[in-house]
């Protein structure tokens, strides 16, 4: 399992020049839809898990340690997710969280957690593909954000390892860069940190702003409710 260090930054029009002038590759450009999921009261992301369908493909974004503070300000400025892409992974992780939330709960939930038990002693006897949906239905778990995206993709090789950069542009008219290093799960963070701050400079980036992803204005948009909730809990 990997961990995604990923760092934002606004696109601007010379943005692709500075990129052919560090030496950056254009890797291939693509579009691509996302759908979210979640509980009708945010079970998941209030935890800051995101569960992703992306053409077909799911993906579950975790914290990379949960309840981690930001050990400087450089730190703040980039995001830290494990990604699950196994599917079983991802449904047995799903279940977990919610049926730890329906446990904390009150006998009001009764009949919720003997739905999540009676799905989960199922698990075992069901094969459930990537491309049934049932288990979303058995789960309660509902689309709140879809769109589309077209991404153009570059590399940078640097002696320390390939850093990713990807440009993409919102269905939604919201256009944002990503600066992305993939680290193993275990470890050390600090050095994809470091090789992201680098990269930041030789494109000539603000090095101290915070920069909103797709997922913050989308819902700050189209969901307040749920934008609310989150910046509540301090995910956003």
């Amino acid at each position: 399992m990997t961990v995604e260090v990923e760092r934002k930054f606004v696109c601007d029009a010379e943005i692709m020049g500075k990129l052919k002038d560090i030496g950056a590759k254009c890797i291939g450009q693509h579009q691509f839809q996302d759908q979210y999921f979640d509980s009708p009261d945010f079970i998941l992301t209030l935890k800051d898990f995101w569960l992703r369908c992306r053409e077909g493909l799911w993906e579950l974004k975790c914290p990379a340690v949960i309840g981690a503070k930001p050990e400087d300000e450089t730190d703040t400025l980039c995001t830290r997710y494990r990604e699950i892409t196994s599917f079983p992974l991802i449904q047995s992780e799903v279940r977990r969280l919610i049926r730890e939330h329906t446990a904390e709960g009150s006998e009001s939930n009764s009949s919720q957690r003997e739905q999540i038990d009676k799905v989960t002693e199922n698990e075992d006897t069901e094969s459930c593909s990537a491309d049934d949906t049932k288990w979303l239905t058995d789960l309660n778990l509902v689309c709140f954000a879809a769109y589309k995206t077209d991404r153009c993709s570059y590399i940078l090789e640097r002696e320390e390892g390939a850093v990713r950069v990807d440009l993409d542009q919102a269905d939604f008219g919201y256009c944002v860069g990503e600066i992305e290093v993939l680290v193993p799960e275990g470890d050390d963070m600090n050095a994809a940190l470091q090789r992201i701050t680098r990269i930041t400079a030789e494109l000539g980036l603000n090095s101290e702003k915070s920069v909103e992803g797709k997922m913050h204005v989308y819902l700050q948009r189209y969901q307040p409710d749920h934008y609310v909730k989150l910046l509540s809990a301090h995910i956003l």
